[in-house]
């Protein structure tokens, strides 16, 4: 099952507080970065965020920490759920913590421009 827009434009709207979040469609699922950082994905209308020793802390002050897969061939994620997902300024902190721990990504090479057939010269005829 996909996850839906209405709660996709929820969670963004509850992490506003953290700066610039957006959020790409991938596979009817979503993943969500906080500048150049991808921080969350949002699977079957779950949010689940990367883990980082500073996010799994900053959870354990609130409730247990719940680690599982987003999808099944996936690494486990820390899930937030329930009235953390309400709680604006305790998630927009967690995203922070989150982003500020992860490294920058990597940037790939754009590829090469392909090349352009050029069609062989004439030749005069003497």
């Amino acid at each position: 099952m996909s996850s839906t827009q209405i709660n996709l434009d929820f969670v963004l709207s509850q992490m506003a507080d953290a700066g610039v979040m957006t959020a790409r469609k991938m596979f009817g699922e979503y993943a969500i970065s906080c500048g150049t950082k991808v921080v969350a994905l949002i699977c079957d209308d779950e949010l689940f965020l990367k883990p980082t020793v500073a996010g799994r802390t900053f959870i354990e002050e609130r409730s247990k920490v719940v680690e599982k897969p987003p999808y099944p061939t996936a690494e486990p994620y820390l899930t937030v759920s329930g009235d953390l997902c309400t709680d604006r300024e305790w998630l927009s902190q967690l995203v922070l913590l989150t982003a500020e721990e992860l490294p920058e990504p990597v940037r790939k090479h754009p590829k090469p421009a392909p090349l352009k057939k050029v069609a062989p010269a004439k030749r005069a005829i003497c």
